[in-house]
């Protein structure tokens, strides 16, 4: 194999005879967004990290995407308020509505609409960004200079991603809630101090350092599918699709690894199921 045809040992990004099983399955792309990250995770550990390229890349992937999160979440936060509200009425236990809203919206909506809302803005970005360097050599140009892509390219992309999304993710949860308390003031007289306290009461500590160590992992996942689309794109005619199959892919893995995680974090499937 041509020293070339990789970008660093064991990652492969240009072996003709990949190309059409990149062009067909999606697991070839699972197993390199795998390969790349225990290659992030390698030099993390080393501390080859380019801070600027991070701060760099935390700009774009915090600031460009806050609006859109916040927005998502606002709204999310109403309509769930709104849905649950329904439901604790006909029981007569509308006074558990800011527990209620709380253990679902905050453990699982607010990170995975982040999430979601991240990998279409700043996935697509990475992949069509990196896409466009791989096709005009200006990766092997890299190379050529002695500069290792993984460390100057995807490095700081996968770091700025898993420190933006958590914050990216706390600030939609804590106006998602605000949101939710105020339609529950409005539509179903639920005082504000009855509705935190109801979140109090239900919610521990434990449930936000596990919305934490989600965004996080959700951060890496959508920075590593653009990555390794990018990395992987053949022509420039494909740069598009690249974008397109990279949020798809990080969609379908965020769910996937978010019901993983949710029996993890909490508790297994409940007591419900024993």
């Amino acid at each position: 194999m041509d020293p070339k045809d990789c970008l660093s040992p064991g990652f492969p990004v240009d072996l003709p005879e990949s190309k059409a099983l990149r062009q067909r399955s999606s697991a070839f792309h699972v197993v390199m967004a795998c390969l790349l990250g225990g290659q992030v995770l390698m030099r993390l550990l080393r501390g080859r990290v380019h801070r600027q390229r991070v701060l760099d890349q935390m700009v774009s992937a915090g600031p460009g995407a806050l609006v859109p999160v916040l927005m998502i979440n606002i709204f999310a936060g109403m309509i769930f308020t709104i849905q649950t509200a329904r439901e604790l009425e006909r029981f007569g236990a509308i006074h558990a509505l800011g527990g209620a809203f709380a253990m679902a919206f905050c453990r699982e909506l607010a990170p995975i609409l982040s999430a979601a809302v991240l990998a279409g803005q700043v996935g697509t970005a990475f992949a069509a960004e990196i896409g466009c360097m791989k096709v005009t050599d200006q990766i092997d140009a890299l190379k050529v200079l002695r500069t290792d892509p993984i460390d100057y390219l995807v490095v700081p992309r996968v770091v700025a991603c898993c420190l933006m999304l958590p914050a990216l993710t706390v600030l939609g949860m804590v106006l998602g809630l605000g949101a939710g308390a105020a339609v529950a003031l409005h539509f179903y007289q639920v005082s504000p101090n009855q509705f935190l306290e109801s979140v109090r009461s239900l919610m521990m500590l434990n449930d936000l350092v596990a919305v934490l160590i989600k965004s996080v992992l959700f951060g890496a996942m959508v920075a590593l599918a653009g990555c390794t689309w990018g990395l992987t794109t053949t022509c420039s005619r494909s740069v598009g699709q690249s974008a397109t199959s990279a949020v798809v892919m990080t969609w379908v893995g965020l769910f996937m690894v978010d019901f993983v995680l949710s029996l993890v974090l909490f508790d297994g499937p409940g007591v419900a199921l024993h």
